[in-house]
C-alpha cells in the first residue's frame, strides 16, 4: 500500500446469495455511487464463493476452503467495505455470518482477525418490509465491530424494497439516493483520511 491513497478501494458485497437479491442490486447501485465518487469498488456475489457450514472439525481435517482463501486475497486487497446486509427473522443471513466466520480463521499462522484491522466499513440494507432490514444492521455493526472493523455510523434501510428499484436499478427515492451518495462519500473521504 502507497502512503497517498487517490482511489480508495472498497469490497462491496450483499449478505444475499439469491438472484433477484434486493440487497444485490443495493450493493451493486453503492459500488457504482462509489466508483462515482472517486473510489475503486469491488462488487463480489457470495454466491459465486461457496463454503460449507463453518466446522472446526472440517477446518482441522482440510484447512480453510478455497474460496475462503480468495476472499481472504481480496479482502487483503481493498481499505474498506461497504455490505448490503438482509433480514431474517430479525437477524443477519446466516451465509454472511458464515463467511465471516470462515475468514476470520488463522491461515498460515497469521490470524484472520489481522484482515480486518484497520478496515473501515459501511452498511445498508433493504427488505420486503417498512423498517428496510433495520435489525440486522444492529447486528452486523456489532459482528464488524467485534473482529475490529471501524463501522461508520450513518446507514441506509430500504424498506418496500419490491417498489424502491427503478428499471435502471436506481432508488426511486431521491432522499435515499441522497443518503446512500453521503454514505458512499463518507466512507471515501474516511479511507483519504485514514490512508493519505
Amino acid at each position: 500500500m502507497t502512503d497517498r491513497l487517490p482511489h480508495p478501494r472498497v469490497l462491496v458485497f450483499a449478505g444475499s446469495s439469491r438472484t433477484g437479491s434486493y440487497n444485490k442490486a443495493l450493493a451493486r447501485l453503492a459500488a457504482e455511487r462509489i466508483e462515482r465518487l472517486g473510489g475503486r469498488p469491488t462488487f463480489i456475489d457470495l454466491r459465486d464463493h461457496p463454503m460449507p457450514l463453518y466446522d472446526g472439525d472440517l477446518e482441522a481435517q482440510q484447512g480453510l476452503p478455497e474460496n475462503a482463501l480468495v476472499l481472504r486475497r481480496g479482502l487483503a486487497d481493498h481499505e474498506g467495505l461497504l455490505i448490503a446486509s438482509p433480514e431474517y427473522n430479525g437477524f443477519i443471513t446466516p451465509l454472511l455470518k458464515n463467511s465471516l466466520d470462515w475468514l476470520t480463521r488463522p491461515h498460515e499462522g497469521e490470524s484472520g482477525l489481522a484482515l480486518f484491522e484497520g478496515k473501515l466499513a459501511a452498511l445498508v440494507s433493504a427488505s420486503p418490509g417498512g423498517l428496510g432490514g433495520i435489525r440486522s444492521l444492529a447486528l452486523a455493526r456489532q459482528l464488524l465491530a467485534n473482529i475490529g472493523v471501524t463501522v461508520l455510523p450513518d446507514q441506509l434501510a430500504v424498506g418496500r424494497a419490491a417498489d424502491a428499484f427503478d428499471e435502471g436499478g436506481q432508488l426511486r427515492d431521491e432522499k435515499q439516493m441522497e443518503k446512500l451518495d453521503a454514505i458512499c462519500r463518507r466512507l471515501i473521504d474516511s479511507l483519504h483520511r485514514l490512508h493519505g
